[in-house]
């Protein structure tokens, strides 16, 4: 759960920027899209495949 509270004098504006920003680093839009439709095992392996590459560059 993705929380953000607003200062006194803080604008929505740049709270909702606070928000948005943490909802993505939590992986929730990325979580969103991929269940937004059905998967097949071929996918779903490909899409694993793709995310352990990507870890592996990272280290």
């Amino acid at each position: 759960m993705t929380q953000v509270f607003v200062g006194e004098n803080e604008g929505i504006e740049s709270a909702l920027r606070r928000f948005r920003r943490n909802v993505i680093r939590a992986g929730i839009f990325a979580d969103l899209k991929r269940l937004r439709h059905f998967e097949t095992p071929a996918e779903k392996s490909k899409r694993k495949a793709i995310a352990r590459r990507r870890k592996k560059r990272s280290r």
